[in-house]
């Protein structure tokens, strides 16, 4: 067998990261043979599984995003932990491939031998999440990355999405809170478990400090989205590596308080069930696009709404019932 099931659980196991890439590459692959072998090293990966804190990050454009998780993630290492980050770059509307280079951006962490850096494009998916990252995360657990770190592409109401698999969200912000709190979406700050403002050095000392009152009082017209944790707003400066270690006790607060109330467990359970939802919608479009039927139907009818002649709601149901009827008649 080319590639052996066991040989590559082992070697995962074991911290090999470049089998924890090429296992990666499997499951993000659209070839059935390769996606398959990657499922079946999934599975056997399973039991390794779940024993990290999963970090969501986002931020504005031009908040130092990349500086941050290269700062805190050098300092995790530093404290003792393995750290995987996974960076959601924006997809290329041609290739599909990363437009930019995570690696390169962040030189020293993914030099670091406790470290585990993938560049993942998003293939256009909602919410700056590529495909497959939630099965990214269950592999870079078992190969004993403590800490997983989910960058995630700008800041929208769609970046909910990665709330559906970290257990804490990061929202990073710049030391400017008027000009902020005019172009952040609500839905960001209501999924936000903690809000830190970035680049608080220098002139920005002030300013920073103003960001953080505004920040604060923001979120009391919000609900907490959780009931044991109480969003806070911090400041740091990951050029000037100030701040870091604040942000990283917060987390292992927000931890702790999550897991006393039974939260943590009972959030990581209702994320496995929508995983499931989502992977049986994700295939049942899939297939339902491959259907015989359908793909003779799928042009004429497309056509026909961009120039007026059919409803699209007409169109859909016409689809619809071109690919169950014949499955009842079989």
């Amino acid at each position: 067998m080319k590639h052996p099931i066991k040989k590559y659980v082992k070697e995962i196991q074991a911290g090999n990261r470049r089998f924890v890439g090429k296992t990666i590459t499997f499951l993000e692959s659209t070839l059935p043979k390769k996606f398959e072998h990657g499922q079946q090293i999934l599975e056997k990966l399973l039991p390794y599984t779940g024993n990290s804190i999963r970090i969501g990050i986002t931020g504005v454009p031009g908040v130092g995003k990349s500086t941050f998780i290269e700062t805190f993630g050098l300092y995790l290492i530093e404290q003792g932990h393995r750290v995987a980050v996974l960076a959601i770059d924006p997809s290329s509307p041609i290739s599909g491939g990363s437009i930019m280079g995570d690696k390169t951006r962040m030189q020293l962490l993914s030099a670091h031998e406790g470290a585990f850096i993938r560049p993942s494009p998003s293939g256009g998916m909602l919410g700056g999440v590529a495909r497959k990252t939630k099965e990214t995360i269950m592999v870079c657990e078992a190969a004993g990355y403590d800490v997983i770190i989910v960058e995630t592409v700008g800041v929208g109401q769609s970046e909910t999405t990665v709330s559906s698999m970290v257990d804490c969200f990061l929202v990073l912000m710049l030391p400017n809170a008027g000009d902020e709190l005019q172009g952040i979406k609500k839905g960001v700050l209501e999924i936000a478990d903690l809000i830190t403002v970035n680049k608080a050095d220098g002139d920005n000392e002030l300013k920073a400090k103003q960001a953080a009152m505004e920040y604060t009082r923001a979120l009391h017209f919000l609900r907490p989205p959780k009931a044991a944790w109480v969003p806070k707003v911090l400041k740091c400066s990951a050029l000037q590596k100030t701040g870091i270690d604040d942000v990283w006790v917060n987390i292992l607060d927000y931890q702790k308080k999550m897991v006393e109330s039974g939260e943590w467990i009972k959030q990581r359970q209702n994320q496995a069930r929508n995983w499931l939802w989502t992977l049986i919608e994700e295939d049942l479009k899939f297939r339902f696009q491959q259907h015989p039927e359908v793909q003779q139907l799928i042009k004429p009818l497309e056509e026909a709404i961009q120039i007026g002649k059919m409803h699209p709601t007409a169109a859909a149901r016409q689809l619809l019932d071109a690919c169950f009827t014949s499955q009842n008649k079989s």
